[in-house]
């Protein structure tokens, strides 16, 4: 099929555009993130009835998909060099009173590598979300006024009560994208995030038609009109019939393999059965409650002597769309100026240093001197003077933003 490209003011469509939101969410897709390999092997392109891009657009907003299940594969490369477990024990875990059922830290280790994930959903009240190991399994599973999390590996798990509001936050994985651990999982809420952060400086395309998990599907590409971004396309596999999204693959700018590509490898539109949500902690299981976990309370504050670098001061947007640039205050100290020089500091552990460093590049400008940052999708500048500018944006864009602030 021709690729067509829709009007500028087809962009908007049914979406209320925040301007910063792109580059925001791409960054909440790319570092809680990941990435999913490509689904199964295409077998010939199917013959569909033309269609536009905002007619596209509007399958995907008024899809109604509440029920589902189904197996995604995962993969995330942002070019980020190995940190063993020091990627994700030394960012979540080790606190006392924490849990490793917590899908807040949990989840986070689906920012890089390959992963097996399996998805179901029926309706508002009942999702669950597993992801596979070799001799283990997690899962989140929402059921009514519960939510459990459970690590097969270390037999502990997490329990959070429900709100009892209707999309309250605690809900949600694999439909509604809501689940408690707040990373975008499954091609519809990597879909979601992207498109409601939409807006004029975005360009829509139908790029002809595919076959994903087996069902014939519409490719919608999307593409930033402005220049700087590290954002070279997403590409969005819409299903023919339901208008759910069933692959995303996002690929960088500057070429080479995608960062992000998620798909499903199977799919199954049906009622998955009761006991699919059903969780009962066994014998001997160390159950952690939410309420009992040392986290940041509801105005924000970290828990004692985890201070540091969350001390972070109110974010100021430079710029619009695919090119704006976060910026933000770093708390004073030895570890700001640790992080912009490059240098060592005495609270950073040598493993965590020698990460950072790998990814710094020392750069200077009007606003003085610093170090950027940099994966294949994210980079961030910090300054000697404790600034921070971050965006899925280049080098030369994060310093040109800095200059101007």
């Amino acid at each position: 099929m021709a690729p067509y490209e829709s009007e500028d003011s087809q962009s908007t469509g049914r979406r209320k555009v925040t301007r910063y939101a792109v580059p925001v969410a791409v960054v909440g897709v790319a570092a809680a993130t990941i990435g999913l390999v490509p689904a199964l092997a295409d077998s010939g392109d199917p013959d569909l009835p033309k269609i536009t891009a905002r007619q596209l657009i509007d399958k995907i907003a008024t899809s109604d998909t509440e029920r589902l299940s189904g197996t995604v594969k995962i993969h995330t490369d942002l070019g980020l060099p190995s940190l063993g477990g020091a990627a994700t024990g030394g960012l979540t875990g080790g606190d006392k009173g924490s849990s490793s059922a917590d899908p807040k830290a949990k989840l986070t280790e689906l920012a890089s590598g390959t992963h097996t994930l399996r998805v179901a959903a029926d309706g508002p009240d009942r999702q669950k979300l597993s992801v596979l190991d070799d001799a283990s399994e997690y899962s989140v599973i929402h059921n009514g006024a519960d939510v459990w999390a459970y690590d097969s590996k270390s037999d502990e798990a997490y329990h959070a009560k429900d709100t009892g509001k209707k999309g309250s936050a605690a809900k949600g994985s694999a439909a509604t994208g809501e689940h408690s651990g707040k990373v975008p999982v499954t091609p519809k809420e990597l879909t979601d995030e992207i498109l409601k952060a939409s807006g004029d400086t975005t360009s829509f395309t139908v790029d002809g038609t595919a076959q994903v998990a087996g069902r014939d599907a519409y490719r919608l590409q999307i593409k930033p009109k402005q220049s700087g971004s590290t954002v070279g396309a997403v590409t969005v596999s819409v299903d023919a019939k339901t208008g759910t999204p069933l692959k995303v693959t996002l690929s960088p700018a500057s070429g080479g393999a995608a960062v992000i590509d998620a798909g499903f490898t199977k799919v199954d539109f049906g009622k998955p059965a009761a006991s699919t949500f059903d969780f009962k902690p066994s014998k001997g299981t160390k159950v952690t409650e939410a309420d009992e976990l040392p986290a940041q309370d509801h105005r924000g504050r970290a828990p004692k002597g985890a201070e540091g670098l969350g001390g972070l001061d109110g974010m100021n947007v430079i710029g619009k769309g695919w090119a704006s640039v976060a910026e933000l205050k770093l708390p004073g100290g030895s570890q700001a100026s640790g992080l912009a020089s490059g240098s060592a500091s005495g609270d950073m552990p040598a493993d965590a240093q020698q990460f950072l460093n790998s990814l710094g590049d020392k750069v200077t400008g009007k606003f003085g001197s610093g170090t950027v940052y940099s994966t294949r999708l994210i980079n961030v500048l910090i300054t000697e003077d404790g600034k921070v500018y971050a965006g899925a944006v280049t080098k030369d864009a994060l310093v040109k933003a800095a200059d101007a602030s």
